[in-house]
């Protein structure tokens, strides 16, 4: 009996023991098949930017039942939504994504095996749009528990591959009253490191022509694909005369149908990335004037359409370090020996012969980041309010975002692993901001020395154009 009272006393102490974030971690972690189920969900619907309707709908769902006040088709966009608890200040907004990227279909196995579909979650935006989900219920119940007064806002952002989703959703003012925006990535380590990302401009250049007989009458033709092809032989020779960290890449869309027809229509569909939104409006300027002599040098007519621009991030160091601090109390995962023998045939497909296994267990050491090699229209977002954000080891160690391999990793338990981590960090670091207002204060005084000029007024780089609804069609 004796030791019965005892082992009692030892469970209630450690109950008691338990903080009000404890709790809350304890929490998702309890939640983890059931978020994973939701997350291999969208994995399996792998919508492209703006056609996410059923990913939209579920991730909606799952907030609605939780309590959230629901505000569907925000800035024009079907699939973008916000998820409202609570009011008043402070108002602290958690971003979740959930876009596939086209032609990557892949079964959750470690060898290359599409299994059908359009396209895959090689980003793992799957996930993304999932743990910032989990997070915010979290911190809900947190809020409901303790009586935290503030809003916690859970913005729904479609189309962050090429289509800048959070462009239009800044641009009509709906980030105008938050505080903080948390935010995350899936990734191969973990990390909060902050740094910026390369400024974008995306778009479509649509060539006419004339359709002949290519061998009988091609006198008569004026071919749409010379057009494209003169286009990218002039930006091919512009890259010797731009910046050196300036990137250019293009991907021809259409180009014909048959080889004895002349083309009467081609589309190229083009990239321009810099460290800088200035050097990007630049170059991008002079590919429209290659596009333009193209057209005037094979007598053919052009048009294109802007299909996307992003701003770099402007990075946050007093957030930073409060991201890396919660991170680190989380940790890294351990891999089980299935997980393991995953990450090996992983590995062996990548040319990796040792992984560094450091990158999932561990955290990274808090750092400046020289310059990332990718976009996202999270930028624009952190121009207008202080943003901060973390990656966590979704994939395994090594592994390139945008690969087969990704798409892999996040369908199975090294993806929701990961993904559990960042939710448990997005929860402690928004609750450390409702708890801490002084924390806030300073994230805004970095912010408007970071911006710059106080007069700073936001341009979209899309200028005044509604959402490319239809650009991945």
């Amino acid at each position: 009996m004796k030791h019965l009272f005892l082992l009692l006393s030892l469970v209630n102490l450690s109950i008691f023991a338990q903080t009000p974030k404890d709790k809350m971690l304890e929490s998702i972690s309890k939640k983890e098949m059931y978020y994973g189920g939701i997350a291999k969900q969208i994995w399996n619907f792998a919508e492209v930017g703006y056609q996410e309707t059923k990913s939209s709908a579920l991730l909606q769902e799952t907030l609605g039942k939780e309590g959230f006040k629901i505000e569907k088709g925000v800035a024009g966009i079907p699939t973008a939504f916000i998820a409202t608890f609570g009011e008043g200040k402070p108002v602290i907004a958690i971003l979740g994504e959930f876009d596939a990227l086209p032609g990557l279909s892949q079964d959750s196995i470690a060898s290359q095996k599409p299994i059908g579909g359009n396209a895959g979650h090689a980003c793992g935006h799957h996930l993304f749009g999932t743990a910032s989900a989990a997070a915010a219920i979290a911190v809900k119940e947190y809020m409901k528990a303790n009586n935290v007064k503030g809003t916690l806002r859970f913005y729904g952002t479609p189309a962050e591959e090429g289509g800048s989703g959070k462009v239009y959703m800044v641009r009509d003012g709906l980030f105008n009253d938050v505080d903080v925006v948390v935010h995350w990535h899936p990734g191969a380590s973990n990390s909060a490191s902050f740094g910026t990302s390369l400024a974008n401009k995306s778009g479509k250049f649509r060539f006419y022509g004339v359709s002949a007989h290519a061998a009988a009458s091609p006198e008569k033709g004026r071919s749409a694909l010379d057009g494209v092809e003169a286009m990218d032989n002039m930006v091919n020779m512009l890259r010797e005369h731009v910046p050196s960290d300036t990137r250019i890449h293009y991907v021809i869309t259409n180009g014909g149908k048959a080889p004895n027809v002349v083309p009467d229509f081609a589309e190229v569909y083009y990239y321009a990335r810099s460290p800088r939104r200035t050097d990007v409006i630049d170059v991008w300027s002079r590919i429209e004037k290659a596009a333009k002599g193209a057209a005037m040098g094979t007598d053919t007519r052009v048009d294109w359409e802007l299909t996307g621009g992003t701003y770099e991030l402007l990075p946050n160091e007093t957030l930073a370090k409060v991201m890396h601090t919660n991170l680190t109390k989380v940790g890294g995962m351990t891999y089980t020996n299935e997980e393991k023998v995953f990450a090996e045939n992983i590995s062996k497909s990548l040319g990796v012969e040792n992984i560094k296994y450091d990158d999932a267990t561990g955290i990274k050491p808090l750092a400046v980041e020289k310059g990332g090699g990718g976009s996202t229209d999270v930028g624009d977002v952190s121009w207008t309010v202080p943003t901060v954000g973390l990656t966590t080891a979704t994939w395994v160690p090594a592994t390139p975002a945008h690969s087969w391999q990704a798409v892999a990793a996040g369908g199975m338990s090294i993806g929701r692993k990961g993904m559990v981590m960042a939710a448990k960090t997005l929860a402690l670091t928004a609750t450390d901001l409702f708890e801490n207002p002084e924390l806030i204060q300073q994230a805004k005084v970095e912010f408007e020395k970071a911006r710059g000029a106080k007069d700073f007024k936001y341009q979209s780089l899309v200028g005044d154009r509604k959402p490319a609804l239809d650009y991945r069609k």
